[in-house]
């Protein structure tokens, strides 16, 4: 293991974390928040853990394999949300350590889960901070060190495809600094339009920038407690749909729709399922709530479709409390959170391609019990997908639900009410935020025991890094040579 260059990797991408501190700070200063400790004090012990680790790393061999690219990876979130958490212990605004480090993991993760129960008393540079550790966590902490540093080499790819989420994100550049660089780049284009077209709507800037970072890293973190029920804006809630659905398409498909190939997106079989699942759900949805809550076509319509592609795309935002809904609908909202946005999306949970994959796989293997001789491929794309592929999904999708299985088992030890049990641990490993029983849409995490905030800290981390990142550093056969 080439500790060295793990060392002095993390120590640049904490250095990346004391310059998004800085920002917080001058946007506390702008708004006439003179008390800049939280921040100073944040920025140096992140400054000061960059120096420890690149003085021990100085001699370090450049060369790096799979192993040190995941270890690297796995360390810099764990890092990322310990020094991310100290602006909130050192302000008061979060006291507790455990409470501090749910938030940050939260946000870094894109999850939204929140332990804030009285969010609008807080100061807009925290705000500001909470929001950045979304946006900065939705594309993803290397990814940005990568676009920025002009790293290459091998070991970059290791990287790469340890932390962006989905299956074999496509290079758009020979070189992995400059296709990060070009996805940052539509990620922060798209992030701008979405902040002038909630102004629009009447959002303030602040709150336009902050729904923006949370939006396109499909995120869910609100300046306000009520989330977007603040703003009954259809215009602000239809803006966010919007972008919420673009935010969990892969990236790739939309780097080449920005260039004008726009008929490469809808080529694509995985954005095609995805629109269809949206739509189907919607409709069943709105159908539900149209007969039994009497709210008019175009509000029934417009809240399960606000609902459908917020859970689906695990932004997490709420516009109703959907556990008011009659059991049928919640159910549907419950099978969601095993969806996920497309692969190479800012979204968390299983992700559609997999699905798709899962689903053409089952069939196919009844077409094969009355035709065992035959050759029936799994096509997607109009390529068959390889039998190591398909491996890779079925593990996936069986350590996910097993974790989730065994993790809401556990959970009631700390919490016996099996419905909030499932929802936060469903929630939390999907990266989703708004959950079921006490931790639904209108309820916060604040009043889970220390123990049991930690144990979704450790579920976000491993959801927002799709299982295998963090799993195999705890397998005993990563650690040999």
């Amino acid at each position: 293991m080439n500790y060295r260059i793990v060392l002095k990797f993390i120590g640049k991408l904490l250095a990346i974390e004391a310059g998004a501190l800085l920002v917080s700070m001058v946007v506390a200063l702008l708004s006439g928040e003179y008390d800049v400790r939280p921040y100073l004090y944040s920025i140096f012990a992140c400054l000061f853990a960059v120096a420890i680790a690149l003085i021990f790393s100085v001699k370090a061999n450049p060369a790096f394999s799979r192993r040190e690219g995941f270890l690297i990876v796995a360390l810099s979130w764990a890092l990322f949300s310990f020094f991310g958490s100290l602006p909130y212990i050192i302000s008061g605004t979060i006291p507790g350590f455990a409470d501090a480090y749910f938030e940050t993991m939260s946000g870094f993760t894109t999850t939204g889960a929140s332990v804030v129960d009285n969010i609008e008393s807080f100061p807009k540079g925290i705000l500001f901070w909470r929001a950045m550790t979304h946006w900065l966590g939705g594309m993803g902490i290397v990814v940005l060190a990568i676009s920025l540093l002009q790293t290459q080499g091998g070991g970059m790819i290791q990287l790469y495809d340890a932390e962006v989420p989905g299956m074999n994100m496509e290079k758009l550049s020979p070189h992995m600094y400059q296709t990060a660089r070009l996805v940052w780049l539509v990620y922060s284009a798209l992030t701008l339009l979405e902040v002038v077209l909630l102004m629009l709507g009447g959002m303030s800037l602040f709150d336009s920038v902050c729904h923006s970072f949370a939006t396109m890293a499909t995120g869910g973190f609100s300046t306000k407690q009520s989330s977007i029920a603040f703003w009954p804006s259809p215009y602000i809630q239809y803006v966010l749909i919007l972008f919420m659905t673009i935010a969990g398409t892969n990236f790739t498909l939309l780097f080449f729709a920005f260039k004008g190939k726009f008929r490469r997106l809808f080529k694509d079989e995985e954005f095609r399922y995805y629109l269809l699942f949206i739509l189907v759900f919607t409709l069943l949805i709105a159908a539900g709530l149209y007969l039994t809550a009497h709210d008019g076509v175009e509000a029934s319509f417009r809240n399960s479709l606000f609902t459908v592609v917020s859970i689906m795309t695990t932004t997490g935002f709420v516009t109703v409390d959907y556990l008011e809904w009659t059991p049928f609908l919640y159910m549907l909202i419950f099978a969601l959170f095993f969806f996920g946005g497309s692969t190479g999306s800012t979204g968390g949970s299983v992700k559609i391609m997999r699905v798709v994959i899962l689903l053409k796989n089952s069939y196919y293997e009844l077409r094969r019990i009355i035709h065992p001789h035959a050759v029936i491929p799994v096509r997607f794309n109009n390529h068959a997908v390889p039998a190591k592929s398909i491996s890779n999904v079925l593990a996936f999708f069986m350590f996910y639900i097993l974790i989730f299985f065994f993790s809401s088992l556990l959970f009631l030890i700390w919490v016996p009410d099996v419905s909030t049990a499932m929802g936060a641990v469903a929630s939390c490993l999907g990266n989703i935020g708004p959950g079921f029983g006490t931790v639904g849409p209108v309820f916060t995490y604040s009043h889970l025991p220390d123990i049991g905030k930690w144990f979704l800290s450790f579920l976000m981390m491993l959801g927002r890094l799709e299982l295998f990142t963090v799993l195999v550093i705890f397998s005993p056969f990563f650690w040999k040579d």
